[in-house]
């Protein structure tokens, strides 16, 4: 299988490096710059000033701003025009990265000049200079291959020499491990938990060199993305802990300990992180404007507030954001590449399916045309709204219309490591399921329910996960409503595995071991629940307001 593609796509960096070769550099002054921390490595420059843009860049590379890295780059050398690193930056913020894989023709041609001129420059760099600049050459190459694959492997096996050259380099830690997990970008763990082959080795490189180096953003960051799939994410704890504060105007490095933080059921830290980077972003805006490179980790950071909110059951935040989102999206963006932006457009109705906000669903208008994955999603949230209103006949009609409206999206439409197409196999189960119980075909409904369960927990790994509302929170409701209540019981506790401390399934566990009269354990899953609910503005009740009936007797 092919890695899965995350943020920037092929066409996206098309329209991305395209703006590259025509930027030109920019006359700031170093106080006016954006506070990337006290970060440091010491370079050789011709002054301290072209030392501190090459630093800068650095920096933009470790936070995945590659645009801004290569103006950094640029600008150093502006300042010193024989600054070999410099060359070097721009030839590594123009490769690909862990959440870009791939590489168009304008950045591979980018690269391999600037490359050759850090070569042209070797004999003035300093030992780890050359041999990091000498590492870097043996990733590119011109003409492009039609496979990167082997170039990628011998730069993985180049960096190996340097970092034993140079174990006491933490750059050289960072670069290295980075090397290794661009063989497998996203795929560092399978679904069940296994490492993959590298996996190992990029753990043996990052975990004593953030013993030594524990404040070292690249190092945080990198081990955050190899350990967040992993079966036990919290031994990334401390390095997302280290990284909170130490960027502050790098918008993803700010919001990458949410990463963490939501597989540990720390949502108000989700919030927290993601509300920091959103402020970082916007005073990105303000300089470069919106449309550029970046524009899609500003997206994806509003996406994940809007995700922290929705498990922490503040829906006034959540559809804040989901708004804000969608005006992120401008038209000429949506025109550009629809395939990688439309996904976030009718994110407010994941929310107002969260919160059974019926009535509000039917009287939104239905998206245009040009928004087949919008329509989908709408006829989707049309079609439990008709369905939780006991318009029975209506809601058939709309699930209908949902899976004519799904056979419209792209198969290329993607949301970050999911394509739409995949994501929208659970829209239909949920609401075939839905429909199916309204209708009393109990058993329909809960194979459907069943179906969008195992859907959901199969898509590709993902933060903020593919699907917005867990299967299990409706599943979970509609059986407890029925009465199955030791069934509700285990869906409720396979969920809080996956999302843990969420108040919505605590809210269904609380209530299916009550009436199961397990006392203790009721009082203790409340209590667990009052603290998960501190900051909600809404009722911890039930998982899912697709439930509406009475509350049937215990089977």
């Amino acid at each position: 299988m092919a890695p899965p593609r995350n943020l920037i796509s092929t066409c996206a960096l098309t329209i991305a490096f395209a703006a590259l070769v025509a930027f030109t550099v920019t006359d700031i002054a170093a106080s006016d710059y954006f506070d990337l921390g006290d970060f440091h490595r010491p370079v050789t420059a011709a002054s301290p000033e072209a030392e501190e843009w090459f630093v800068r860049g650095l920096v933009q590379c470790y936070g995945f701003n590659h645009e801004e890295a290569v103006r950094c780059f640029e600008r150093a050398l502006a300042i010193d025009p024989d600054m070999a690193m410099a060359h070097w930056g721009i030839a590594y913020a123009l490769g690909p990265n862990y959440n870009n894989p791939m590489m168009e023709e304008e950045a591979s041609r980018g690269a391999h000049e600037a490359i050759s001129k850090a070569k042209s420059g070797i004999e003035s760099a300093s030992a780890v200079e050359r041999a990091l600049i000498t590492a870097l050459d043996t990733r590119y190459a011109w003409p492009v291959p039609e496979d990167r694959g082997p170039l990628e492997i011998a730069y993985a096996a180049a960096m190996r020499k340097v970092y034993e050259a140079f174990p006491d380099d933490p750059d050289v830690a960072a670069l290295f491990a980075e090397s290794l997990m661009m063989l497998r970008p996203w795929m560092l763990w399978s679904p069940d938990g296994k490492p993959a082959p590298e996996t190992p080795e990029i753990r043996s490189v990052l975990e004593p060199a953030l013993e030594r180096w524990p404040a070292h953003v690249a190092l945080c960051h990198l081990y955050i993305h190899t350990m967040e799939p992993s079966p036990d994410p919290s031994l990334a704890r401390a390095a997302a802990d280290s990284l909170r504060t130490r960027v502050p105007d790098a918008g993803h490095l700010v919001h990458m300990p949410s990463h963490i933080d939501v597989l540990l059921g720390d949502y108000d830290k989700v919030i927290e992180a993601n509300r920091k980077a959103i402020v970082a972003d916007y005073k990105f805006v303000e300089r470069e404007g919106r449309l550029n490179f970046f524009t899609l980790y500003r997206l994806h950071n509003l996406h994940f507030l809007v995700y922290g909110a929705m498990f922490d059951g503040q829906r006034a935040l959540a559809m804040k954001a989901a708004n804000e989102l969608a005006a992120e999206v401008p038209a000429e963006l949506l025109a550009d590449i629809p395939d990688f932006v439309e996904a976030f457009i009718p994110t407010r109705y994941h929310v107002l399916v969260r919160y059974g906000d019926w009535k509000q669903i039917l009287a939104e208008p239905e998206p245009p045309a040009e928004q087949p994955y919008s329509r989908a999603i709408h006829h989707y949230a049309r079609t439990l709204a008709l369905a939780s209103l006991n318009r029975v006949s209506e809601a058939e009609a709309e699930l209908a219309t949902l899976i004519e409206a799904k056979a419209l999206v792209p198969e290329s439409r993607i949301l970050f490591n999911n394509t739409c197409a995949d994501i929208l196999q659970i829209a239909v189960a949920m609401a075939t399921g839905e429909v199916e119980y309204r209708k009393g075909n109990y058993e329909a409904a809960w194979e459907n329910l069943r179906d969008a369960v195992l859907l959901d927990d199969a898509l590709n790994y993902d933060e903020p996960w593919g699907w917005m509302q867990p299967a299990r929170h409706a599943l979970g409701a509609l059986l407890l409503e029925q009465g199955h209540v030791r069934e509700a019981e285990t869906v409720y506790r396979e969920d809080l595995k996956r999302h843990p401390r969420n108040g919505w399934s605590l809210a269904g566990l609380a209530e299916s071991l009550e009436r199961q009269e397990q006392t203790e354990q009721a009082a203790s899953c409340k209590a667990q629940l009052a603290a998960a609910w501190t900051r909600a503005d809404v009722p911890a009740n039930v998982s899912c307001y697709c439930r509406t009936g009475e509350v049937a007797a215990t089977k």
